[in-house]
């Protein structure tokens, strides 16, 4: 399947599904493809053929993304190595869960949760520890009665009663065994993302750099007037502006893409609860592009406070 009708594929699910899904990104570079909203839960996805073709920038991109909007980030693809994803399994890559289009259909509209998660060596589950105690326990079994019985070290039921998934064979081995479940799904939307490592702090409110050391670029600017500008790599947008908990997503560059751009942002903004804004190269002027801001590198210096940009992205005037 190419990516096309693979992309259009996961859209008709999240469709179906009752999500709210922002326009296909199209801007190079992309570290996501969607955006896609319903209630609380926001997701930024990625669709790829090859989910080894998520590389270490995109996946940084996406946690990052995923941890300032509090959404859930997700690659959807059909193979790793040229192996086809199993159906009901999670891949991880970079820290990112990857599952297939059709494992994306259960857990959507069926309410399945995947059971195995693909590791070296094969696919893997998570044991219940607690259950897994209590039902050898009521049977009145020490460790080394159960592992005598399944014909492993007693260590080894230790690791598993201590939380260490097992393989798919020996899970089915012990539901057997005890004739109860004690595999965990999981949940997709569970998501804990990377530890932060934050880029240049603001500068304090009221701050006046030394004439020089004035700021050159936009993003300079946004700090010096006391706005949190956190940089991301490949993304259609190239920083997250934060000023009085409200997110701004800002994209620097040249007229040439700059409604196209535009329009993307204000549709993504939508859909995440953001604001947007375009700061343009060789623009004097200030306007809005649906629900974006777009503004011209020598206006935007004459914004001296945080406050006031923030206005102006929420066209409140």
């Amino acid at each position: 399947m190419s990516n096309d009708r693979l992309l259009q594929t996961v859209v008709s699910i999240l469709l179906m599904t009752g999500y709210n899904v922002s326009e296909r990104c199209e801007i190079r570079p992309r570290s996501f493809d969607l955006m896609t909203s319903k209630g609380e839960n926001l997701l930024v996805i990625k669709v790829v053929s090859q989910i080894d073709s998520v590389n270490e920038d995109i996946a940084w991109d996406l946690d990052k993304i995923a941890r300032h909007l509090h959404a859930v980030p997700l690659i959807i693809g059909e193979r790793a190595r040229d192996v086809a994803l199993e159906r009901g399994a999670i891949y991880v890559r970079y820290g990112i869960n990857a599952v297939s289009s059709a494992t994306l259909y259960d857990y959507l509209a069926e309410g399945e949760l995947p059971l195995v998660y693909a590791s070296p060596g094969g696919l893997y589950v998570n044991i219940d520890a607690d259950r897994l105690r209590t039902l050898r326990e009521e049977q009145s079994m020490s460790l080394g009665d159960l592992a005598h019985a399944l014909g492993v070290s007693r260590r080894t039921i230790s690791k598993y009663e201590g939380g260490m998934g097992t393989t798919l064979e020996m899970a089915m081995r012990l539901e057997e065994f005890f004739n109860d479940d004690i595999v965990m799904p999981i949940d997709l939307l569970n998501y804990t993302p990377a530890e932060e490592a934050r880029g240049p702090a603001s500068l304090p409110s009221g701050h006046t750099a030394e004439p020089d050391a004035l700021p050159k670029r936009p993003e300079d600017h946004l700090r010096s007037i006391g706005i949190d500008v956190q940089e991301l790599r490949r993304a259609p947008f190239h920083a997250f502006a934060v000023f009085e908990n409200k997110t701004i997503l800002t994209c620097y560059g040249s007229p040439q893409k700059t409604v196209q751009r535009a329009e993307l942002l204000g549709n993504i903004s939508q859909i995440t609860g953001t604001h947007s804004l375009c700061v343009v190269s060789d623009y004097r002027k200030e306007k809005m592009i649906g629900k974006t801001l777009v503004i011209g590198e020598a206006r935007l210096k004459d914004v001296e406070e945080g406050g006031d940009l923030l206005d102006m992205v929420t066209d409140e005037k």
